[in-house]
């Protein structure tokens, strides 16, 4: 479910900011959002549980964070 998750939030991203995405692997249970490589969303072994930000969430910290450059 993250890995399915994760392809989709960066559609959106894609989609809705116009920016290059990339989906990359990590542990089993991992999501980060990481920016010019710093992390700005990390949820942590919470995902395993299935516990991820939405969609909406993660547009927001991404965009709030890209207005900060």
């Amino acid at each position: 479910m993250t890995r399915l998750h994760a392809v989709r939030v960066a559609a959106r991203l894609r989609r809705e900011l116009n920016t290059d995405v990339e989906v990359v692997g990590g542990p089993y249970g991992q999501f980060k959002v990481e920016l010019d490589g710093k992390s700005v969303l990390e949820v942590g072994r919470l995902a395993i549980l299935g516990v991820l930000p939405s969609g909406q969430k993660v547009l927001e910290v991404v965009r709030a964070n890209l207005n900060k450059t």
